[in-house]
């Protein structure tokens, strides 16, 4: 028997053994008024049965005497009670909902695709103070400027992880937000109890340093542990970026990784460890395979190594800036990429004229040089493509100038985006902007981590000619060395000074050719020579 149908039959034997005068006024009227429907999804029968149900009506019909039905005075939210023979009970269930305590981190934002941890340059707010949606918190040096972190949640700063002058990863816990004044102290043992969870792991990373066979024994009684963590439900699943991006390239489940990191963080040791990969410790082996070949290499390293890096009596140590190290990275990495150098002079008496005329409204040199330089890129784009992968290389769609500038502590590149599109003063007036800015630290990723093509001018020190280091990921860069008055020869023999500058182009040889780089080099010196075209 349906629900429902149920409902209506239980409904209708109820009325039917009602008498008319006895039952009190208020029952009849709301048995009368009650809905089927909403009467069988409001309750819920206990110990029913479709036997019970067709033997209860069946009684009812055969008895000679008018059963009594009771109403229990006792009424209550949770349960109703109508009481016959035999008494069926109705009970409405509560749902109980429970509000968890929300503890949020801030996290070490990436602000370039080359920046791997930042430091923190000073806490704009302090422990304690109210926060909103949006609002700055701490300002953050990457590898290339000084940026506001903004928290996405409004909260209470609990408690600050990391503090000033410290550096953290990306995406590692640097302060911590609560809701309700009653989460400070909750926060402030989370915070507590990360910072001494971060010291732990160091013993056991030197243990492997020993001996190959304790770590593979250490390593059996991980995964019980393991097991057990998730057992325990559903879990967030919180890691790096660069954890994420090791579990994709080795198919590493990363619901299944157990973080080692602060509040349970997966880092990317996890990933390595859960796809068996383990460090490449050279003495390791060494030890256990040939003592004897260890020992002479031991004993013959610090002979090689010592004359190379003699310590010179007074000299002081100062480590590398966040800048500084990112520069450092980056001309490494220049390295593996194959150049080739091309110099070419090219006569500037045309564009030192126009120069004359247009300094006065804020046209610098440097603006000229890249208008000319966009401009020429335009005839040839396979000099403004870039090859990342070693496999293919792109076309950009975008000519974006990128200028070398000297700052305080180290060097930076703003990037004048579609360098090609912009009238000459407009590009001006950009280009003052960014320099104001690179110097103040206050550039966007955007503003100089998006160039396509990069220029390098030392001309204003009376620097003749040098080469200039490729960036990675760009297809050429080009080397501006100072204009000065140089006697040329004509096709005739006949003598005269003229103003000459060096331009040399260092490129990428897997996607520039030598052919392609000399006719770049051809129009750049013919729009720079013949300049009318700058000021269109």
């Amino acid at each position: 028997m349906k629900w429902p149908m149920f409902g209506r039959c239980l409904q209708r034997h109820l009325f039917h053994f009602i008498p008319s005068s006895s039952p009190p006024h208020f029952l009849y009227h709301s048995l009368c008024n009650f809905p089927p429907i909403s009467f069988i999804h409001s309750f819920t029968i206990s110990n029913y049965s479709p036997q019970s149900t067709t033997s209860m009506s069946s009684s009812l019909l055969q008895s000679t005497t008018t059963p009594s039905l009771s109403f229990s005075s006792s009424i209550s939210k949770s349960q109703w009670r109508f009481t016959s023979s035999p008494a069926v009970t109705f009970t409405r269930r509560r749902r109980n909902s429970t509000v968890y305590a929300k503890i949020r981190e801030i996290f070490m934002p990436a602000l370039s695709s080359t920046m791997t941890e930042g430091k923190i340059v000073s806490w704009i707010k302090s422990e304690g103070d109210v926060l909103s949606k949006g609002e700055s918190v701490v300002v953050v040096e990457s590898d290339k400027a000084d940026m506001d972190v903004e928290t996405f949640y409004d909260g209470i700063l609990a408690a600050i992880v990391v503090p000033e002058g410290e550096s953290a990863p990306v995406g590692a816990p640097i302060g911590l937000l609560a809701e309700t004044e009653a989460e400070i102290e909750e926060a402030k043992a989370k915070a507590a109890s990360s910072g001494g969870s971060g010291s732990s792991p160091a013993p056991v990373a030197a243990a492997p340093e020993k001996t190959v066979a304790p770590v593979a024994a250490a390593a059996a009684p991980a995964k019980p542990a393991a097991a057990a963590v998730v057992a325990d439900g559903p879990r967030k699943i919180v890691s790096t970026p660069y954890a994420k991006k090791l579990a994709k390239q080795h198919k590493v489940d990363i619901n299944k990784v157990i973080g080692t990191g602060p509040f349970g963080r997966i880092t990317p040791a996890d990933v390595e460890a859960a796809a068996g990969i383990t460090p490449v410790k050279s003495a390791a082996p060494s030890v256990t395979a040939a003592p004897v070949a260890t020992a002479a290499a031991a004993a013959a390293a610090p002979a090689k190594s010592a004359p190379a890096f003699a310590e010179i009596p007074g000299a002081t140590i100062v480590p590398f800036t966040t800048m500084q190290a990112a520069v450092s990275k980056n001309m490494i990495e220049s390295l593996s990429v194959p150049t080739f150098r091309v110099g070419y002079p090219v006569m500037t008496d045309a564009l030192d004229a126009l120069y004359a005329k247009v300094k006065s409204k804020g046209v610098t040199m440097t603006a000229l040089l890249a208008k000319a330089a966009a401009m020429a890129l335009v005839q040839h784009p396979v000099v403004n493509a870039s090859c990342k992968d070693g496999k293919s290389f792109t076309y950009n769609s975008s000519i974006n100038i990128a200028v070398a500038v000297a700052i305080n502590g180290g060097l930076i590149t703003p990037v004048l985006q579609d360098a090609d599109k912009l009238d000459l003063y407009l590009l001006s007036e950009k280009w003052k902007e960014l320099v104001e800015k690179a110097r103040s630290k206050q550039l966007q990723p955007h503003e100089y981590n998006s160039g396509t093509f990069t220029l390098s001018n030392l001309g204003m020190f009376g620097v003749d000619r040098f080469d200039a280091i490729l960036p990675p990921g760009q297809g050429a860069i080009m080397a501006v060395g100072a204009s000065k008055p140089t006697p040329i020869a004509d096709k005739d023999g006949y003598f005269s000074v003229k103003s000459q500058m060096l331009v040399n182009v260092t490129a990428d040889h897997r996607i520039v050719y030598g052919a392609d780089l000399a006719a770049f080099l051809k129009t750049f010196a013919k729009i720079v020579q013949e300049p009318d075209s700058l000021t269109l």
